[in-house]
Protein backbone atom coordinates (compact mmCIF):
# COMPACT_ATOMS: atom_id res chain seq x y z
CA UNK A 1 0.00 0.00 0.00
CA UNK A 2 3.13 2.45 0.53
CA UNK A 3 4.48 1.62 -2.33
CA UNK A 4 1.11 2.28 -4.20
CA UNK A 5 1.00 5.85 -2.85
CA UNK A 6 4.30 6.69 -3.41
CA UNK A 7 3.56 5.98 -6.97
CA UNK A 8 0.46 7.85 -6.89
CA UNK A 9 2.12 10.81 -5.48
CA UNK A 10 4.97 10.61 -8.32
CA UNK A 11 2.44 10.30 -10.74
CA UNK A 12 1.10 13.95 -9.97
CA UNK A 13 1.92 16.80 -12.25
CA UNK A 14 1.91 19.36 -9.57
CA UNK A 15 4.31 19.54 -7.26
CA UNK A 16 3.81 18.29 -3.07
CA UNK A 17 4.91 18.84 0.21
CA UNK A 18 3.44 17.67 3.05
CA UNK A 19 5.11 18.60 6.61
CA UNK A 20 4.04 17.23 10.03
CA UNK A 21 3.26 19.64 12.85
CA UNK A 22 6.68 20.31 13.86
CA UNK A 23 7.73 21.55 10.20
CA UNK A 24 9.06 18.38 9.46
CA UNK A 25 9.15 17.33 5.34
CA UNK A 26 6.97 13.47 5.34
CA UNK A 27 6.01 13.95 1.61
CA UNK A 28 8.16 15.33 -1.16
CA UNK A 29 7.07 13.86 -4.27
CA UNK A 30 8.90 13.81 -7.69
CA UNK A 31 7.41 16.73 -9.47
CA UNK A 32 8.63 18.92 -6.56
CA UNK A 33 12.53 17.58 -7.08
CA UNK A 34 12.19 18.66 -10.64
CA UNK A 35 10.30 22.24 -9.69
CA UNK A 36 12.65 23.00 -6.48
CA UNK A 37 15.91 21.23 -7.60
CA UNK A 38 16.29 19.71 -3.33
CA UNK A 39 16.40 15.77 -3.76
CA UNK A 40 13.50 13.94 -1.73
CA UNK A 41 16.42 12.19 -0.05
CA UNK A 42 18.01 15.17 1.15
CA UNK A 43 14.68 17.08 1.99
CA UNK A 44 12.19 14.29 3.90
CA UNK A 45 12.69 14.37 7.51
CA UNK A 46 13.49 18.24 7.79
CA UNK A 47 12.50 21.43 7.73
CA UNK A 48 11.59 23.34 4.56
CA UNK A 49 15.03 24.65 2.83
CA UNK A 50 15.02 28.03 4.30
CA UNK A 51 13.80 30.63 2.01
CA UNK A 52 12.47 28.32 -0.16
CA UNK A 53 9.77 30.48 -1.09
CA UNK A 54 9.23 34.04 -1.78
CA UNK A 55 5.76 35.33 -1.07
CA UNK A 56 3.74 38.74 -1.72
CA UNK A 57 4.92 41.39 0.93
CA UNK A 58 3.69 45.06 -0.08
CA UNK A 59 6.59 47.47 -0.53
CA UNK A 60 6.29 50.96 0.97
CA UNK A 61 4.75 52.39 -2.48
CA UNK A 62 2.48 49.84 -2.77
CA UNK A 63 1.46 49.07 0.65
CA UNK A 64 0.56 53.21 0.90
CA UNK A 65 -1.60 52.68 -2.35
CA UNK A 66 -3.22 49.56 -1.20
CA UNK A 67 -4.16 51.35 2.25
CA UNK A 68 -5.96 54.02 0.93
CA UNK A 69 -8.63 51.96 -1.51
CA UNK A 70 -8.21 48.59 0.62
CA UNK A 71 -6.05 46.54 -1.52
CA UNK A 72 -2.93 44.53 -1.11
CA UNK A 73 0.30 45.00 -2.67
CA UNK A 74 1.50 41.78 -5.73
CA UNK A 75 5.31 42.51 -5.03
CA UNK A 76 7.67 39.53 -4.01
CA UNK A 77 10.12 41.62 -2.12
CA UNK A 78 9.91 39.16 1.41
CA UNK A 79 12.04 35.89 1.59
CA UNK A 80 10.29 33.34 4.52
CA UNK A 81 9.93 29.86 5.22
CA UNK A 82 6.82 28.30 4.59
CA UNK A 83 5.92 26.67 8.44
CA UNK A 84 4.37 26.94 11.05
CA UNK A 85 1.79 30.42 11.26
CA UNK A 86 3.56 31.93 8.08
CA UNK A 87 1.51 29.11 6.34
CA UNK A 88 -1.46 29.81 7.76
CA UNK A 89 -1.23 33.14 7.27
CA UNK A 90 -0.44 32.32 3.13
CA UNK A 91 -3.62 30.17 3.14
CA UNK A 92 -5.48 32.59 5.02
CA UNK A 93 -4.34 34.65 2.01
CA UNK A 94 -5.37 32.45 -0.51
CA UNK A 95 -8.97 32.33 0.87
CA UNK A 96 -11.53 30.14 2.45
CA UNK A 97 -11.75 28.53 -0.69
CA UNK A 98 -7.99 27.87 -0.65
CA UNK A 99 -7.67 29.87 -4.13
CA UNK A 100 -4.02 29.29 -5.21
CA UNK A 101 -1.66 33.08 -4.76
CA UNK A 102 1.40 33.61 -6.97
CA UNK A 103 4.67 33.44 -5.10
CA UNK A 104 8.63 32.52 -6.01
CA UNK A 105 10.27 29.23 -5.20
CA UNK A 106 13.99 29.67 -4.97
CA UNK A 107 15.50 26.96 -6.72
CA UNK A 108 18.02 24.94 -5.20
CA UNK A 109 21.00 26.03 -7.96
CA UNK A 110 19.84 29.38 -7.02
CA UNK A 111 17.77 31.13 -9.52
CA UNK A 112 13.76 31.89 -8.94
CA UNK A 113 10.87 30.01 -10.27
CA UNK A 114 7.61 32.03 -10.07
CA UNK A 115 4.65 29.04 -8.88
CA UNK A 116 0.95 29.36 -8.18
CA UNK A 117 0.75 27.61 -4.77
CA UNK A 118 -1.95 26.63 -2.73
CA UNK A 119 -2.03 26.28 0.99
CA UNK A 120 -3.53 23.27 3.65
CA UNK A 121 -3.90 23.44 7.04
CA UNK A 122 -4.18 19.44 7.63
CA UNK A 123 -6.14 18.67 10.78
CA UNK A 124 -7.36 15.80 13.14
CA UNK A 125 -11.10 15.23 13.92
CA UNK A 126 -10.88 17.24 16.77
CA UNK A 127 -9.47 19.96 14.87
CA UNK A 128 -5.93 19.61 15.84
CA UNK A 129 -3.24 20.51 13.94
CA UNK A 130 -1.15 17.57 12.21
CA UNK A 131 0.39 19.53 9.51
CA UNK A 132 0.81 21.17 6.11
CA UNK A 133 0.20 20.43 3.19
CA UNK A 134 1.49 22.44 -0.12
CA UNK A 135 0.84 21.88 -3.70
CA UNK A 136 1.96 23.96 -6.41
CA UNK A 137 3.46 24.31 -10.41
CA UNK A 138 5.11 26.77 -12.63
CA UNK A 139 3.08 30.05 -13.17
CA UNK A 140 2.50 31.13 -17.09
CA UNK A 141 4.42 34.17 -17.88
CA UNK A 142 1.50 36.82 -17.48
CA UNK A 143 3.69 39.33 -19.68
CA UNK A 144 2.16 38.23 -22.53
CA UNK A 145 -1.13 38.37 -21.77
CA UNK A 146 -3.39 40.89 -23.43
CA UNK A 147 -4.89 43.27 -21.53
CA UNK A 148 -7.47 46.35 -21.81
CA UNK A 149 -6.17 49.83 -21.33
CA UNK A 150 -5.29 50.23 -17.55
CA UNK A 151 -3.96 54.49 -18.06
CA UNK A 152 -1.66 55.07 -14.84
CA UNK A 153 -3.95 53.27 -11.93
CA UNK A 154 -2.30 51.52 -9.16
CA UNK A 155 -5.44 50.24 -8.01
CA UNK A 156 -6.52 48.62 -11.44
CA UNK A 157 -3.11 47.08 -11.99
CA UNK A 158 -3.80 45.46 -8.59
CA UNK A 159 -6.93 44.22 -10.41
CA UNK A 160 -5.62 42.81 -12.82
CA UNK A 161 -3.02 40.92 -10.97
CA UNK A 162 -5.80 39.32 -8.98
CA UNK A 163 -7.51 38.22 -12.33
CA UNK A 164 -4.75 37.05 -13.86
CA UNK A 165 -3.93 34.54 -10.67
CA UNK A 166 -7.65 33.53 -11.42
CA UNK A 167 -7.17 32.73 -14.80
CA UNK A 168 -4.24 30.93 -13.93
CA UNK A 169 -5.71 28.59 -11.83
CA UNK A 170 -9.09 27.96 -14.19
CA UNK A 171 -6.50 27.98 -16.60
CA UNK A 172 -4.66 25.05 -14.91
CA UNK A 173 -7.58 23.22 -13.74
CA UNK A 174 -9.00 22.52 -17.28
CA UNK A 175 -5.88 21.17 -18.27
CA UNK A 176 -5.69 18.47 -15.82
CA UNK A 177 -9.50 18.37 -15.41
CA UNK A 178 -13.10 18.05 -17.02
CA UNK A 179 -13.82 21.53 -15.47
CA UNK A 180 -14.86 23.92 -18.32
CA UNK A 181 -13.24 26.96 -19.33
CA UNK A 182 -14.56 30.01 -20.99
CA UNK A 183 -13.91 33.50 -21.35
CA UNK A 184 -16.03 36.84 -21.72
CA UNK A 185 -14.23 40.43 -22.14
CA UNK A 186 -16.60 43.06 -22.54
CA UNK A 187 -16.45 46.52 -23.40
CA UNK A 188 -18.58 49.45 -21.91
CA UNK A 189 -19.36 50.89 -25.16
CA UNK A 190 -19.38 55.12 -23.59
CA UNK A 191 -16.92 54.53 -21.57
CA UNK A 192 -14.66 56.19 -24.17
CA UNK A 193 -16.68 58.75 -24.56
CA UNK A 194 -17.45 59.38 -21.20
CA UNK A 195 -13.95 59.77 -19.94
CA UNK A 196 -13.53 62.38 -22.81
CA UNK A 197 -16.51 64.65 -21.61
CA UNK A 198 -17.24 64.09 -18.41
CA UNK A 199 -13.77 62.90 -16.83
CA UNK A 200 -11.47 59.93 -15.70
CA UNK A 201 -13.70 59.98 -12.15
CA UNK A 202 -17.05 59.61 -14.07
CA UNK A 203 -15.25 56.94 -15.78
CA UNK A 204 -14.52 55.06 -12.82
CA UNK A 205 -18.51 55.91 -11.27
CA UNK A 206 -19.48 54.03 -14.11
CA UNK A 207 -17.85 51.05 -14.06
CA UNK A 208 -18.17 50.55 -10.69
CA UNK A 209 -21.82 50.80 -11.23
CA UNK A 210 -21.45 48.23 -14.25
CA UNK A 211 -19.58 46.04 -12.15
CA UNK A 212 -22.42 45.91 -9.42
CA UNK A 213 -24.67 44.90 -11.97
CA UNK A 214 -22.84 42.26 -13.39
CA UNK A 215 -22.25 41.10 -10.09
CA UNK A 216 -25.82 40.06 -9.70
CA UNK A 217 -25.81 38.17 -13.30
CA UNK A 218 -22.95 35.76 -11.57
CA UNK A 219 -23.18 32.14 -11.36
CA UNK A 220 -21.63 31.33 -8.08
CA UNK A 221 -18.51 29.60 -9.70
CA UNK A 222 -17.46 33.01 -11.79
CA UNK A 223 -15.72 35.58 -11.04
CA UNK A 224 -15.63 39.59 -12.50
CA UNK A 225 -13.18 41.93 -12.56
CA UNK A 226 -11.55 44.77 -14.46
CA UNK A 227 -9.37 44.56 -16.76
CA UNK A 228 -8.83 47.21 -18.54
CA UNK A 229 -10.55 51.25 -17.77
CA UNK A 230 -13.50 50.49 -19.70
CA UNK A 231 -13.24 46.44 -20.13
CA UNK A 232 -14.15 43.43 -18.13
CA UNK A 233 -13.10 39.80 -17.91
CA UNK A 234 -15.65 37.17 -16.88
CA UNK A 235 -14.48 33.76 -15.62
CA UNK A 236 -17.17 31.17 -16.88
CA UNK A 237 -17.68 27.56 -16.24
CA UNK A 238 -20.38 27.01 -18.66
CA UNK A 239 -20.22 23.59 -20.24
CA UNK A 240 -20.65 24.60 -23.95
CA UNK A 241 -19.77 28.02 -25.76
CA UNK A 242 -23.20 28.09 -26.92
CA UNK A 243 -24.21 28.35 -23.26
CA UNK A 244 -21.55 30.85 -22.99
CA UNK A 245 -23.00 32.58 -25.38
CA UNK A 246 -26.10 32.80 -24.06
CA UNK A 247 -24.78 33.57 -20.75
CA UNK A 248 -22.88 36.31 -22.54
CA UNK A 249 -26.07 38.17 -23.78
CA UNK A 250 -27.82 38.07 -20.56
CA UNK A 251 -25.00 39.76 -19.11
CA UNK A 252 -25.33 42.38 -21.47
CA UNK A 253 -28.68 42.45 -20.61
CA UNK A 254 -27.79 43.05 -17.27
CA UNK A 255 -25.41 46.07 -18.17
CA UNK A 256 -28.50 48.04 -20.07
CA UNK A 257 -30.29 47.83 -16.99
CA UNK A 258 -27.30 49.48 -14.83
CA UNK A 259 -28.43 53.18 -12.51
CA UNK A 260 -26.14 55.70 -13.80
CA UNK A 261 -26.36 59.30 -13.53
CA UNK A 262 -23.37 62.14 -13.77
CA UNK A 263 -24.64 65.72 -12.26
CA UNK A 264 -28.21 64.42 -12.35
CA UNK A 265 -27.88 63.24 -16.11
CA UNK A 266 -28.54 59.79 -16.59
CA UNK A 267 -26.17 57.98 -19.26
CA UNK A 268 -27.85 54.99 -20.59
CA UNK A 269 -25.06 52.11 -20.72
CA UNK A 270 -24.48 49.11 -23.16
CA UNK A 271 -21.84 46.50 -23.33
CA UNK A 272 -19.72 44.55 -26.32
CA UNK A 273 -19.10 41.16 -25.29
CA UNK A 274 -16.43 39.13 -27.23
CA UNK A 275 -16.97 35.38 -25.79
CA UNK A 276 -14.41 32.35 -26.67
CA UNK A 277 -14.03 28.84 -24.85
CA UNK A 278 -11.09 26.98 -23.94
CA UNK A 279 -9.75 23.92 -26.16
CA UNK A 280 -7.23 21.51 -25.86
CA UNK A 281 -4.34 23.19 -27.21
CA UNK A 282 -4.84 26.84 -27.05
CA UNK A 283 -2.38 28.58 -24.38
CA UNK A 284 -4.08 30.99 -22.31
CA UNK A 285 -2.66 33.73 -24.22
CA UNK A 286 -4.21 32.46 -27.38
CA UNK A 287 -7.67 32.45 -25.65
CA UNK A 288 -7.46 36.01 -24.71
CA UNK A 289 -6.77 37.25 -28.28
CA UNK A 290 -9.39 35.40 -29.35
CA UNK A 291 -11.90 36.61 -26.63
CA UNK A 292 -10.12 40.27 -27.14
CA UNK A 293 -10.64 40.44 -30.90
CA UNK A 294 -14.21 38.63 -30.64
CA UNK A 295 -14.82 41.93 -28.30
CA UNK A 296 -13.72 44.02 -30.98
CA UNK A 297 -15.45 42.89 -33.81
CA UNK A 298 -18.61 43.71 -31.69
CA UNK A 299 -17.34 46.84 -31.11
CA UNK A 300 -17.05 47.28 -34.74
CA UNK A 301 -20.25 46.38 -35.84
CA UNK A 302 -21.70 49.20 -33.39
CA UNK A 303 -21.37 47.90 -29.75
CA UNK A 304 -24.41 46.46 -27.66
CA UNK A 305 -23.45 43.07 -29.27
CA UNK A 306 -22.07 39.85 -28.32
CA UNK A 307 -19.58 38.51 -30.42
CA UNK A 308 -17.82 34.31 -30.34
CA UNK A 309 -14.82 33.51 -31.01
CA UNK A 310 -12.98 30.74 -33.26
CA UNK A 311 -9.57 29.87 -34.12
CA UNK A 312 -10.55 31.04 -37.53
CA UNK A 313 -13.52 33.24 -37.25
CA UNK A 314 -15.61 35.58 -35.99
CA UNK A 315 -19.25 35.29 -35.57
CA UNK A 316 -21.52 37.87 -34.46
CA UNK A 317 -24.56 37.66 -32.60
CA UNK A 318 -26.67 40.50 -32.98
CA UNK A 319 -28.44 42.01 -30.02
Amino acid sequence: MQALIAAALDAMSDALIVTDDRGRVVVWNRATEELTGYRRAESLGKPLPEGLVRRAHPSSESADAGAADGGQGHFYTGVVRLTGQEAEMLQMEAGEQGHSVRAELHHAQGHAVSVMIRQSVLRDELGGRMGMCMSFYPAEDFDCLPHGESGDGKRLSRVQEEMQEWLEESFRAAQTTEIPFGVLWLMVDQGEALRRTHGRDACEEMMQAVERTLNHGMRPSEMVGRWGESEFLVISHERNVELLMEHGQRLAGEARTAEFRWWGDRIGLTVSVGVTQWRPGCTLTELLKQAQNAMRASVFAGGNQVSRAHTDSVVIAQK
